[in-house]
């Protein structure tokens, strides 16, 4: 069993959440509590692909500013 102090608006907030969701504090913390520990675990979208991120570089870096000006002069250059 753990016992902890909150400060009085983050246990108002518990409160009215627990309320709101039809839960017990304590079922409410207990969920609150399991989901971060979850998200601690699991690398996010960046961490998994960090490694490839700029591996493959053009050189440019204004491709997603420009990509509509540059899309254009591709086709024109095709097309010439």
């Amino acid at each position: 069993m753990i016992t902890i102090r909150l400060d009085p608006k983050l246990e108002q907030a518990v409160n009215n959440t627990a309320k709101i969701l039809g839960l017990t504090k304590s079922e409410l913390i207990r969920k609150s509590i399991h989901e971060y520990l979850g998200k601690l675990s699991k690398p996010n979208a960046w961490e998994i692909g960090e490694g490839l991120f700029g591996k493959y570089s053009s050189g440019f870096n204004n491709l997603s500013t420009d990509r509509k000006e540059l899309i254009k002069n591709k086709i024109k250059a095709k097309n010439k």
